[in-house]
């Protein structure tokens, strides 16, 4: 499906000249600077040289004295404590970080991570069970609990004390936790509201060494800003303010001194000179964490995250690692036969919307396998399957489009969801699935606008080739990390021609090698379009043409040059037509 380009225009031309001159920037990332709000010599200052020092106060967060205080007295009096956390990336770092935090200072301490099957998302109250049945006094909540309205209620019954330490947005009502660390309280006061769940477990252990100084001494905070970076990377939290700078600072700690676990998790990836980014702790440290918790119990990737035994660590990876493949497995034959289904099936033709169901697919993956659908078939997306007798889904929605609204629309046939605008769970009775396929379907296209049915690609700044350069690349380089509310900066080069030297390529020849340079121009540059073959038809055709894309450095045969990667061809003059 053809893209819509989107040419981010500047939110103020006179501030990006400004800042151009001021710190000796090109105009083009000047621009992008302003348009991410860099706007100042002093802000682009901060900006390019992050600095843990810059981070707020923790305990300026609401009942982060109370939760200090607590964790303190438990301590004091040798209770046991437990740390509770959600099965995905963030809550195992969050686990994994807290635990081995405040190991050294406690005799009785363990981890609990939810079965994702038996137990669902969130506190439950078999894990409060397990608390009460092995005397945990204690329980610090990471990562889940800010709507765990019933689950405190039965917690309290027990005389269980929970820190809850979540950053997804509360309910009318606050669970009665003895504590409730979330930065999205309506009443805290906490200056940045983007913390991930970790991150929010981060500032818990800031405050615990800001009151008492020595539990710094075994384990400073800083010593886990690896994990930290894992969970920011990872859930998908925008990486501006204080996010950038424990992300920053963290990516430093996975390339100079990574943890033994991330480490083994990185593989071969850690073994070789190359820098560790961004993209691979999405794309391989995560998906491995997340592995543990979607085929098995995600107490494995704690396990793993914690450990400093050669031995174990070996095990343990090579479990996970198996895990990870038996999920990539099953999400590409999944994938596969939904796609079947759909190209089998006339109704989809005509539907605004996908929902495919059946009852044998792994509820560990099917969200996944959203995703991808979304790849190839641009619309508001359903996937369900059937577990313990109920049909359970997950749904991802296409930019812009509020998936959680036109599901909430369908509330009278369902027994139970939650979500939010970009993504949602919910299960429903086996016998109203075709139903609800239907009422689903008429929910989008009573919502829908012509402007969600094309994907979009943002172009942040049209260049030149000749101002694609090693310094124009430093300083890009220098605004990363990059991740939402700080993307790697897409550009546009129009008027592109065929230096000859164009080709298809890969073992499946999916793949599309560019050589291309201006029109009148004897600059070229080479790029890479992965799965991009049938754009050589307008590559080779002889008309001018345009390509987004990102920069990135290729090495080969030990020389590092520019490259281009591609995000989209289109001809020219259509484009700006």
């Amino acid at each position: 499906m053809e893209k819509r380009w989107h040419f981010i225009p500047p939110v103020d031309e006179s501030k990006s000249l400004e800042l151009s001159s001021a710190i000796n920037c090109p105009l083009p990332l000047a621009t992008i600077l302003v348009n991410r709000g860099v706007s100042s010599f002093e802000e682009a200052r901060d900006f390019f040289n992050p600095n843990l020092a810059n981070l707020h106060d923790p305990l300026i967060m609401a009942d982060m004295k109370t939760a200090v205080d607590r964790v303190l007295t438990a301590k004091k009096n040798g209770e046991a404590i437990l740390i509770y956390g959600d099965y995905d990336v963030d809550g195992t770092t969050s686990v994994s970080m807290m635990y081995s935090f405040l190991k050294p200072h406690f005799d009785e301490i363990d981890y609990y991570i939810p079965d994702r099957y038996t137990e669902g998302y969130g506190i439950s109250k078999a894990g409060i069970d397990y608390a009460s049945e092995n005397n945990f006094s204690v329980v610090i909540a990471l990562d889940c609990g800010i709507k765990a309205i019933e689950q405190m209620e039965y917690a309290r019954e027990k005389g269980i004390d929970f820190i809850i330490c979540d950053h997804h947005r509360p309910g009318d009502e606050l669970p009665a936790a003895l504590a409730v660390l979330d930065p999205k309280r309506s009443d805290c006061d906490y200056p940045f509201k983007e913390l991930s769940g970790c991150g929010v477990g981060y500032k818990l252990m800031q405050a615990l060494c800001a009151i008492e100084p020595e539990l710094a001494n075994a384990n400073p905070p800083a010593n886990f800003l690896d994990l930290l970076a894992v969970s920011i990377a990872c859930d998908i939290v925008p990486v501006n303010g204080e996010n950038r700078i424990l992300l920053f600072h963290g990516l430093k700690k996975i390339n100079e001194n990574p943890s033994p676990g991330i480490k083994r998790l990185l593989g071969e990836h850690a073994a070789n000179d190359r820098e560790i980014t961004v993209s691979d702790l999405v794309f391989i440290v995560g998906p491995r964490i997340n592995a543990a918790g979607r085929m098995e119990r995600a107490t494995k990737a704690v396990a793993l995250l914690t450990n400093s035994d050669e031995a174990q660590l070996s095990e343990l990876g090579s479990l996970i690692n198996s895990q990870n493949q038996e999920r990539k497995d099953l999400d590409r034959a999944i994938n596969e036969e939904a796609l079947q289904m759909i190209a089998e099936d006339n109704w989809y033709e005509s539907a605004v919307s996908t929902v495919v169901y059946k009852p044998g697919w792994h509820k560990g993956v099917i969200g996944i396998v959203a995703s991808r659908l979304i790849e190839t078939h641009y619309k508001p997306t359903i996937v369900l399957t059937e577990y313990d007798g109920k049909v359970t889904g997950s749904a991802r929605s296409v930019r812009g489009f509020d998936i959680y609204e036109a599901i909430d629309a369908c509330s009278d046939i369902i027994e139970q969801f939650g979500g939010h605008k970009y993504a949602a769970g919910l299960s429903i009775s086996p016998n109203k699935v075709d139903e609800f396929k239907e009422k689903f379907d008429q929910s989008v296209r009573e919502r829908i606008k012509e402007e969600h049915k094309q994907p979009i690609q943002d172009i942040d700044a049209v260049l030149t080739l000749d101002e694609i350069n090693n310094s124009f690349y430093k300083i890009l380089k220098r605004m990363g990390p990059f991740g939402p509310k700080n993307m790697l900066p897409v550009f546009a080069t129009h008027y592109l021609d065929d230096a000859g030297y164009s080709k298809v390529v890969g073992s499946d020849e999916t793949h599309l090698r560019v050589v291309v340079k201006n029109e009148g121009s004897n600059i070229m540059i080479s790029g890479i379009g992965f799965g991009m073959a049938d754009k050589i038809e307008i590559v080779q055709s002889g008309e001018p043409f345009s390509i987004a894309y990102t920069i990135e450095e290729n090495t080969f045969n030990g020389k590092t040059s520019l490259q281009m990667k591609v995000k989209d061809i289109q001809f020219t003059d259509e484009l700006l037509q």
